[in-house]
């Protein structure tokens, strides 16, 4: 799948990795800051953004559509950074492709599955239920952003995730509204982007090393836990952590300084 881009800046291959709901614009900010330094590429995933839409979404398909981009654009090694989903995405890739990878940056996210604590996070982000909101949104009767902000309301009751859902609002032929993320592949494969690494792929000799890796946790977010940093030793054994203060699980939007500052300090330390 060709994926949409975005690129800023010159120097080593960075390659940015959004979230679900998430695009290359919500990383165009930090992407700019991080282009001083390095030739970043913001890509859209499938079912996202301006890339193709497809009926099927998974990490092996995510893996392969990150491989194609860097075989496309003649990118022989980069570090990759991706947040949530992306995460997850970029940690596959490594697994898959190790010989690719300069550096490994996961925002916000473990290599476990979440299924089982999906009904644990759902006082804080509920994905049945955010998806399920935007798909009822009917567009034949909402004729501003205020009122499709208003028919989210009714289910999503935290402003800041109202407004990050509606940045996938753009207007259609007839200038109405419709949503740019492919609603109905994403509840279909939900469990697909709730799950995770297999930990007994990567035991005895199997784990991924030769690069650096840093896990970003936002402090006020419970997506990695205490109880996570077993499994991601056992893939990643010298990974390092980071916490950005005052941010939750969108981090780039509630803290982007302290994130560039961080994504800065351990690439060029």
């Amino acid at each position: 799948m060709e994926l949409f881009y975005r690129k800023y800046g010159q120097g080593p291959s960075l390659i940015i990795v959004h979230g679900l709901y998430g695009s290359s614009d919500n990383w165009a900010g930090i992407a700019r800051a991080l282009g001083k330094h390095f030739e970043v590429y913001v890509v859209d995933q499938r079912n996202h953004g301006r890339s193709p839409h497809s009926s099927e979404h998974n990490y092996d398909l995510m893996k392969n559509d990150l491989y194609e981009f860097v075989e496309k654009h003649s990118i022989g090694k980069a570090i990759f950074l991706g947040h949530s989903m992306g995460g997850k995405s970029v940690m596959f890739f490594a697994a898959a492709h190790p010989e690719r990878v300069n550096g490994l940056i996961v925002v916000d996210i473990a290599p476990k599955s979440y299924k089982l604590s999906a009904a644990a996070m759902k006082k804080t982000i509920d994905h049945e239920t955010i998806l399920r909101s935007m798909a009822e949104v009917d567009f034949s009767l909402v004729h501003s952003r205020g009122e499709v902000d208003r028919a989210l309301a009714i289910n999503i009751g935290l402003e800041r995730i109202r407004l990050f859902l509606m940045k996938n609002l753009e207007r259609d032929e007839h200038n109405g509204f419709r949503w740019k993320i492919n609603i109905e592949t994403l509840m279909k494969c939900l469990d697909s982007i709730l799950s995770g690494m297999n930990e007994r792929d990567f035991e005895q000799g199997g784990e991924i090393t030769g690069f650096p890796v840093l896990f970003i946790k936002g402090a006020n977010s419970n997506y990695i836990l205490d109880s996570d940093l077993p499994l991601i030793k056992t893939i990643f054994p010298y990974s390092e952590f980071a916490v950005i203060p005052g941010a939750g699980h969108w981090l780039h939007v509630e803290q982007p300084g302290l994130l560039v500052e961080t994504i800065l300090g351990f690439m060029l330390d």
